[in-house]
This record gives structure tokens, sequence and C-alpha cells, in this order.
């Protein structure tokens, strides 16, 4: 669903430079999910499956890192400058749900 469709729906602030750092992450990622795919119907040893699990667990945190720092930095600083004070419990939870 794209935003225009959701008016009420609240959207981010990227600069074109921090989607492409993004993007480019996610696509490493992916690349990476296949060749694990690859790695378990060719009998890979579990070990090294486990291995390449662990990174891309690591590059998905590194992601997240990123987009928690912006959320903050400008989602978070607008919504309570306009006194939506909501947005700090929204922020706890999504907080609680990464530290799982």
């Amino acid at each position: 669903m794209d935003n225009n469709s959701c008016p009420s729906c609240k959207v981010a602030h990227h600069s074109e430079e921090d989607k492409k750092n993004l993007s480019n992450r996610l696509n490493r990622i992916e690349g990476q999910i296949r060749g694990i795919n690859k790695m378990v119907q060719n009998d890979v040893y579990c070990d090294n499956i486990l291995n390449q699990i662990t990174s891309v667990q690591s590059a998905l945190n590194g992601v997240s890192k990123i987009l928690l720092e912006a959320h903050i930095k400008s989602c978070v600083v607008e919504q309570i400058q306009n006194g939506e004070l909501e947005v700090i419990d929204e922020l706890m939870n999504t907080i609680r749900k990464m530290m799982k």
C-alpha cells in the first residue's frame, strides 16, 4: 500500500541517500538468505549454515539500529513537538520487541 492511498498513515522521512544505503544493505541480506537456502538444499554442514544465519541476523540488527536512530531523530521528535506523546509508548513497545 502506498502512502497516498492512506492519508492518515504515518510516513517516514528518509533522505534519498539513506534509502539507497538501507536498500543496498537489505539487498545484500536478501542475497545472503538465498545463499542460506541453497546451502540447505545442498546439504551443507549445519555449522556453516548456522554461521551464515548469524551473519544475517547481525546484518538485520545493523539495519534495525540505523532505522531506530533515524526514527527517533525525525519521526519521534516531530510527533513530540506536535504534542503527540503517545509516540513514546509506541517507541517503547518497538524497543521491547527488538530486545526479545
